[in-house]
């Protein structure tokens, strides 16, 4: 593999370079790794990314932690506002509000996340996103406010 300068590339091209590498099975560590999520698409101010449940998710009463679904929830939100970032500017949560409408299954099904961009400014910025299950029932929804951070900063 050779070297890559992530630091020249925008957020949009970060992420599908990101997405190119997992198809090539180049993955590096990372969270989406570890528990398996997936780019599925990947547009200015939009990001899809999904999972299959296992039973390694399950909380003390035999369904998917919640932590699972504000994993995926943080990383479509942040993902979006990234990719309406320029070269050498990332981002920061600052917070995350996550809504759980019920309980998803731990036996492989898929859960989808979609996080889009309700607004860019110099210094913060806002997303929404939603985890579906794989009978496309609401699992989750969530808001993130965002820091952007500077080449400078």
């Amino acid at each position: 593999m050779t070297s890559t300068d992530l630091t020249a590339m925008t957020g949009l091209e970060l992420l599908r370079w990101l997405q190119a590498t997992d198809q090539e099975g180049l993955d590096r560590p990372s969270i989406r790794r570890l528990i398996g999520m997936r780019f599925d698409e990947i547009e200015h101010g939009r990001v899809v990314m999904s999972l299959d449940t296992r039973p390694d998710f399950t909380n003390p009463l035999g369904t998917v932690h919640g932590g699972i679904a504000a994993t995926l929830l943080d990383s479509v939100m942040g993902c979006a506002v990234h990719t309406t970032l320029p070269a050498g500017v990332s981002y920061t949560s600052l917070e995350i509000k996550v809504n759980y409408i019920r309980a998803a299954r731990t036996d492989g099904q898929t859960l989808t996340a979609t996080g889009s961009v309700v607004h860019v400014g110099r210094r913060t910025a806002t997303a929404e996103g939603k985890v579906l299950d794989g009978n496309g029932k609401l699992i989750a929804h969530a808001t993130t406010t965002c820091l952007v951070l500077s080449a400078a900063s």
